[in-house]
């Protein structure tokens, strides 16, 4: 059985990229805002959808910018979000399970915070500075 696949939100301000920062299983680092693409769901609506979820922020799609994997198995595609509006404020499922063992913290992050934050999946650490010129 195969893997759903991940719809991912890059929500760029200058320099820096909207993360997440996890702290889970004894685990420190980062990922995009993003999740499940739901059955009969399209990736585009999926990445709208996730991150008013994840971050209560309203955004529209400017375009995809890869396509690869999340983790072995599991496609993730990652869309460059525009007009993005409101504040970005922790939401919905990350923020109901937000605690000492599984954390979840907005923050924005420029190319040279994504070793020390251990961005995941670790191809992103490269491909997004050279995608949006970071």
């Amino acid at each position: 059985m195969s893997l759903p696949p991940r719809a991912v939100a890059v929500v760029q301000r200058g320099a820096e990229l909207l993360l997440i920062k996890r702290h889970h299983l004894g685990r420190d680092y980062a990922v995009l805002p993003g999740g499940t693409v739901e059955p009969g769901e399209s990736f585009e609506d999926a990445v709208v959808r996730e991150l008013w979820e994840e971050t209560t922020l309203r955004a529209t799609i400017d375009r995809e910018l890869l396509v690869g994997e999340h983790t072995p198995g599991r496609e993730a595609r990652y869309f460059l979000v525009t007009d993005v509006r409101g504040e970005a404020r922790l939401s919905g499922p990350e923020l109901e399970a937000h605690g000492p063992d599984n954390s979840f913290e907005l923050l924005w992050a420029g190319a040279g915070d994504f070793e020390t934050l251990a961005l995941q999946p670790h191809h992103l650490r490269a491909d997004l500075p050279r995608l949006l010129d970071l």
